[in-house]
């Protein structure tokens, strides 16, 4: 017999419950820092089920990982794995404020890896809501403000804001993603509860003093960036469910206004103390 849990979890302005079976569904520990006792807005039921339910609905898009249905105006997504012929879950919006997550019973093992777990909750959907973007990004503190370092994987967005921590005393709040939005009319990097491989993970809100858009190089030199040239770099490092036409014009709105709140530099950079004292040097 199960226990039924209901908890209740802030990421960014975004508040939910969350309603479980406790001895069947384990929270990530990067989930449950963002544990709250704010008043939710949304619902989420997460059921585990030997086999998944057969959802009717208009296909908005598809691939090996990912099924979108519309199902009268409300999002049904079924979940699998890049290569595979099957879903191992399904995300279904219910009303405009709750959704139902299903799991099948034989992926349990799975939810302590992040990316799979924040898969049942659409959470890019509901932030971009709220006028939030997520970025793939190192997202550093240094003093008051956040550096976030952003560059396609393997570039070496770690591996810059461990240099930061090594000779500035800085430290890393996100290894992996960063939650950008506007508090109080400044643009601020919040937590996020994946993290990638860096295993870094904090719940905090810091103003962004900029953006940085890697590239290795044998010797370091930096660049401001034109609005043009930052739009298309960053672009391709946000979070952006391009299947949505609604939500890409508003990410990329949400991106302009960034841009043109925040001073965006391109850092080409080796691993040394000079590419930290590259970047120290504009700021």
């Amino acid at each position: 017999k199960g226990v039924i849990m209901e908890r209740i979890y802030t990421i960014g302005t975004f508040t939910f419950k969350l309603i479980y079976d406790e001895k069947l569904i384990k929270i990530p520990p990067n989930f449950q820092i963002f544990e709250s006792q704010e008043e939710p807005e949304y619902t989420y039921e997460f059921i585990v089920s030997e086999t998944l339910p057969q959802i009717e609905g208009r296909v908005v898009s598809q691939r090996d990982e990912l099924l979108i249905l519309d199902c009268d105006g409300l999002e049904t997504r079924y979940l699998g794995v890049k290569g595979s012929d099957w879903y191992y879950g399904v995300y279904q919006e219910l009303t405009p404020h709750s959704a139902r997550s299903i799991i099948l019973k034989d992926t349990l093992g799975e939810l302590y890896v992040d990316p799979f777990f924040c898969s049942f909750f659409s959470l890019e959907k509901k932030l971009l809501e709220k006028d939030a973007l997520v970025l793939h990004c190192s997202y550093m503190q240094y003093k008051d403000y956040a550096i976030l370092f952003s560059a396609p994987s393997g570039t070496g967005k770690t591996t810059q804001a461990t240099l930061w921590e090594e000779y500035k005393g800085s430290h890393v709040v996100n290894g992996d993603k960063g939650l950008l939005m506007k508090d109080d009319g400044v643009w601020t990097a919040h937590g996020w509860p994946v993290c990638g491989s860096s295993g870094v993970c904090h719940n905090k809100n810091v103003p962004i003093k900029c953006v940085v858009m890697l590239s290795q190089e044998k010797e370091n030199k930096i660049e401001r960036l034109s609005p043009i040239a930052a739009f298309k770099e960053a672009y391709s490092q946000l979070t952006v469910n391009r299947w949505d036409k609604r939500s890409v014009l508003k990410s990329m709105d949400l991106l302009q206004d960034l841009i043109d709140n925040v001073p965006f530099y391109h850092l080409g950079c080796t691993i040394s103390k000079g590419a930290v004292e590259t970047l120290e040097k504009v700021l």
